[in-house]
């Protein structure tokens, strides 16, 4: 799965959110400032191009959806993280998220309780 640019996942959102819509409609929904009709309809169709969103066509009118699911993008962004910045370690992400202070120990017992449960059902 491609990696997206900071404005393609902005459309991603906005699209995730509305679970479709045509474009003047899903700018409607994006926050100020809006972008250009022109600029936020090539980012959808470069969306559409690398396998992330469809369309409906209503004549020359085009109603777009995601293809791809938030969660499924999700994971593989975050797999893409924790390889190449803490060599596909998720103990060095819990490492750098405790350290920078994001996390204490209370977050910490309730993330051990989830991985134990996690094993049990397993």
């Amino acid at each position: 799965m491609e990696r997206l640019t900071r404005k393609e996942e902005e459309a991603m959102k906005i699209l995730w959110k509305a679970r479709k819509g045509f474009i003047k409609e899903l700018i409607d929904l994006h926050p100020e400032p809006k972008p250009l009709y022109t600029t936020f309809s090539s980012v959808i169709r470069g969306l559409e191009e690398k396998g992330y969103v469809s369309h409906k066509a209503y004549g020359k009118n085009h109603e777009y959806f995601p293809v791809i699911k938030k969660e499924e993008y999700r994971r593989a962004f975050m797999k893409n993280v924790v390889a190449d910045y803490f060599g596909s370690s998720y103990k060095n992400v819990v490492s750098f998220i405790v350290n920078e202070k994001k996390m204490n120990a209370d977050d910490l017992r309730k993330l051990i309780e989830i991985i134990e449960k996690g094993e049990d059902d397993g």
